[in-house]
Parts: structure tokens; C-alpha cells; sequence
């Protein structure tokens, strides 16, 4: 199973990315929570020069709820992550985390169907860009 969906970006600058990725998050209804900054980071906890490259946490309010009243431990799986990195070539790649496949150890029919409504929704995201 597939545990992203992916998108490469051309003529797009790396900081733009980020604003297109997080308005088409809020646009399906997500909220940006978190924004790690791996590039920054590992600059300044290793002295290592790396891409841009950043982690958006993000979550559905409405699907977040219902997920938490189906299994109380879900939140070690969210928020749904959303990286944009900056390739060699300048181009900017796009990944989000395929829920499916992050939930494909529990066994609940529940979290399944809730796991169906963020897949269409990122993939709409990852798909408009």
C-alpha cells in the first residue's frame, strides 16, 4: 500500500508551496497545528547543511473528534503530516501521509470509514496544487 500521495511542483518557489499547501488544507477543512522546520533544525542541533524542508502537522477538527470517540489512542497517528521539500533541481515536491495506510494495523471499522473522508480530502489538496 501506498503511504503518501505525492506531487511535484514546477515554477513554484519553496515558500509559496507552503502557502498553497496550507490553503488548500484549510480549504477542506483542516488546520495547520504544527510547522517543523527540518532544514533550520538540523542546522542548528547538528551544524548540518540540509534542503528546504518543512513538516506541517495537520488536522480536520470534525474527523480528529470522531476518530478520538472511535479509539482513544489515535493521536500517536495524528496530526496528519504534510512535507514540502525543496529537490536538487529546484522544483518543490509536495507529500502528504496516506491515513489509510497509517491506520491499517488497527482493527476498527470505524476509524476505516473516518480514514476514507481525510484520504479524499488530502488527496483533493495534493490533486488541486
Amino acid at each position: 500500500m501506498k503511504y503518501n500521495f505525492l506531487k511535484t511542483l514546477f515554477f513554484v518557489s519553496f515558500d509559496r508551496a507552503i502557502e498553497l499547501v496550507t490553503e488548500g488544507l484549510e480549504k477542506e477543512g483542516f488546520e495547520v497545528l504544527t510547522k517543523i522546520d527540518v532544514q533550520a533544525t538540523l542546522k542548528e542541533k547538528l551544524d548540518v547543511d540540509f534542503r528546504k524542508y518543512q513538516i506541517l502537522g495537520a488536522i480536520n477538527p470534525s474527523y480528529f473528534h470522531k476518530a478520538l470517540m472511535a479509539e482513544l489512542n489515535i493521536g500517536t497517528m495524528m496530526p496528519c503530516n504534510v512535507i514540502i521539500m525543496e529537490m536538487d533541481d529546484g522544483k518543490v515536491r509536495v507529500c502528504a501521509i496516506e491515513p489509510l495506510a497509517s491506520i491499517i494495523a488497527i482493527s476498527n471499522g470505524e476509524l476505516n470509514s473516518i480514514a476514507q473522508h481525510v484520504h479524499s480530502k488530502l488527496e483533493t489538496v495534493i490533486n488541486n496544487l
